[in-house]
This record gives structure tokens, C-alpha cells and sequence, in this order.
């Protein structure tokens, strides 16, 4: 398979933006460019933004709480997830509750990616990060991509609004929960998930 060249030679040498599309094959085969993150957007690679410290230790302590009820094999915040788009697209939760399903379909599976093919992961969680174009990533163009992926629910912590929304898929769409404050989190994936809103929102103190 050939490697495609990175995005920054891609971007000089193109002559028209139809160029600079990739394939999902050629997403495979792209190694990036040093620690960078990317993800594959309507065929285009778009690039990670640095996590605030804030966002990071929220994800981290989530998933430190989720790993109480449910196995830690379960849990992943690596996992790439394929999606349906206008062109290729694949996604990178901040943190992901694999389905037993999900977990078995990446066994001896070279590259941590559940492609459309294989069985949803039961949960996604993006924590969303400041700016217009990563609120309307994470709000509007994942949640229909998570749904159209049937993935069972979505969580969207959102600290600079201080709320959690936790979409759940019904009947061929998500129904949509605001909670805010004092008031627990009601999950059907994680039904003994017993942290506010609140609580989780605090992590992004990094209380020791």
C-alpha cells in the first residue's frame, strides 16, 4: 500500500482541494508526523488540537470512575472509530466504554481502529474543547456520525457551558439530557454511574 505523504507536502504540492482528499486505505497507511494526532474528516486529515489540562484531567478521572464499573479492558482513549461522512471519516473520542462486541472485534488486530464493519463501542465521550469549529465538531457533525454509527450513547461534557449532555439512541435517534449542578448523571449504558454533573466537572481542577 503506498504511504501518503504528509499533510504539509500534501497541501503544498495539491493544485485543487479535490488533491488533498484521502481515502480510508490511504488514512491506513499515513504514519503522521511525530506524536501528533489526527483525524480523517470528509477525507481530509485534520489535525488534534492539544488538550487544555483542564479537558485532560477530566477524561483522565472519568475514566479512573468508569473503571468501577466496568472492566478497564473496556476502556480506551486511543481507539479510532469509523464513521459515515460525506467522504472518509474517522473519529478519536476522548474516552470510549467498549461494547463486549466492540473489545472482541479488535482482537489480534493490529491497529486500535473498529472500522464500519465491526460492532459499535456502547459509549463516546468528547470533552469539548474551546472555539467555534471544535464546538461544532463535537456537537452538531460527531453527534450525527456517532448515531448514524449506532453507537448507544454520547456524552458531551462541555466545561466552559459547566454542563453534561448524554445522548442516548431511541428508536432511530438520540434523545438529548442536560444535566447541570447536583443533578447525577443518568446513564442506560453505566446505570450505577452515580457522580453530579458537578462532580465531574470538578475534575478539570485536578484536585490531588
Amino acid at each position: 500500500m503506498t504511504q501518503a505523504l504528509p499533510q504539509k507536502l500534501r497541501i503544498a504540492s495539491a493544485k485543487t482541494a479535490e488533491e488533498l482528499v484521502m481515502t480510508f486505505e490511504a488514512f491506513l497507511a499515513y504514519e503522521g508526523e511525530g506524536d501528533r494526532a489526527y483525524e480523517l474528516e470528509n477525507g481530509l486529515l485534520v489535525e488534534m488540537p492539544v488538550e487544555s489540562p483542564e479537558n485532560d484531567s477530566i477524561a483522565k478521572w472519568l475514566m479512573f470512575e468508569l473503571a468501577k464499573h466496568v472492566p478497564i479492558a473496556l476502556l480506551s482513549n486511543k481507539t479510532e472509530v469509523e464513521v459515515s461522512g460525506r467522504r472518509a471519516t474517522c473519529r478519536i473520542p476522548d474516552l470510549l466504554v467498549h461494547s463486549e462486541a466492540s473489545y472482541q472485534a479488535l482482537a489480534g488486530a493490529k491497529r486500535n481502529l473498529l472500522t464500519r464493519d465491526m460492532s459499535p463501542p456502547a459509549l463516546v465521550v468528547e470533552v469539548v474543547s474551546p472555539g467555534e469549529e471544535n464546538r461544532n465538531r463535537d456537537y452538531r457533525y460527531k453527534l450525527a456520525e456517532y448515531g448514524a454509527r449506532g453507537i448507544a450513547e454520547y456524552w458531551i461534557i462541555d466545561p466552559a457551558e459547566q454542563k453534561i449532555i448524554v445522548c442516548r439512541w431511541v428508536e432511530g435517534q438520540y434523545e438529548d439530557e442536560v444535566f447541570e449542578g447536583e443533578t447525577r448523571l443518568v446513564s442506560a449504558v453505566i446505570p450505577e454511574f452515580e457522580l453530579t454533573a458537578e462532580q465531574v466537572l470538578a475534575f478539570g481542577a485536578n484536585a490531588l
